[in-house]
């Protein structure tokens, strides 16, 4: 066990705003102890920067089911009217899964965010998309790998962090994702909020977790379960499609100011 006291050591950041879609607002994760009843990666970031840093604040204006325009409209300006000098942005993700998404154009309209986000004087972090070829989500890989070298482009080009979900290779176990298998799971933000604070360089408590072994499926179990995960999942998302809805109608950014984080992975008296 890693004890707490050894990772309070300072870091410069110290004031952070997320901004994204669905995996940034931490859909997945559901726990009633953060606000707006899910977690996520960035949340668990955030409790880790905190430590040992009082003045630390936190904002996340991620949504759910936001395309790349809709957050360019809707988050970055309001995340540097928080003059935050940490900034993580994932964006995309949900336009390469409509027809006609093309990473080239995505990743041209993302550049022009990240320059405006770095003159800002922030530390901006992106993020590749994950390696989906065993998941459902395996007809875009080819366009996520495009969009991915895209945007190790762009990261140069403004001199901000790459936060490398396709390299990190446990994301292609199933237990990483939730039961809808486009989100993922507590264990697929956990190792994903280890990873970003290692880009960071910053020393944290999170330890490795390993899934569990799981026992062998027989066909007809297997066919069962796809069975109810397309009538829970992908048939209402199917018809949100061709009803032109999203599941981010009437939702709110659930930390829409920068302040004390006070969540699950925090120690004994840190909301004191």
């Amino acid at each position: 066990m890693i004890d707490p006291s050894l990772v309070s050591e300072p870091h410069p950041w110290h004031r952070y705003a997320a901004l994204g879609d669905s995996f940034t607002e931490g859909i997945g994760d559901p726990n009633p102890e953060s606000i707006g009843g899910n977690r996520g990666w960035a949340d668990r970031v955030a409790e880790e920067l905190s430590r040992g840093q009082s003045d630390f604040a936190y904002a996340n204006l991620a949504v759910r089911g936001r395309l790349l325009q809709q957050i360019i409209d809707q988050q970055v300006d309001a995340a540097l009217a928080l003059r935050p000098d940490l900034v993580s942005i994932s964006a995309g993700g949900n336009d390469l899964l409509r027809p006609g998404g093309d990473p080239d154009v995505l990743a041209e309209k993302l550049d022009g965010v990240v320059g405006t986000l770095a003159t800002s004087g922030a530390t901006v972090i992106l993020f590749t998309g994950p390696d989906v070829r065993e998941t459902v989500l395996g007809s875009i890989r080819s366009k996520t790998a495009i969009y991915n070298e895209n945007l190790r482009v762009v990261a140069a080009r403004h001199e901000a962090l790459i936060a490398d979900m396709w390299a990190l290779r446990q994301l292609t176990d199933p237990q990483m994702w939730a039961s809808d298998r486009l989100h993922f799971s507590p264990l697929g933000h956990h190792t994903i909020a280890a990873m970003v604070l290692d880009t960071l360089a910053v020393r944290h408590t999170l330890e490795p977790l390993r899934p569990k072994e799981l026992p062998t499926r027989t066909w007809r179990a297997a066919r069962a379960e796809d069975l109810v995960w397309a009538r829970e999942y992908f048939v209402p998302w199917v018809l949100r499609r061709l009803r032109h809805q999203s599941s981010g109608d009437g939702i709110i950014a659930k930390r829409p100011e920068p302040v004390p984080i006070f969540g699950p992975g925090m120690p004994p008296g840190a909301a004191d």
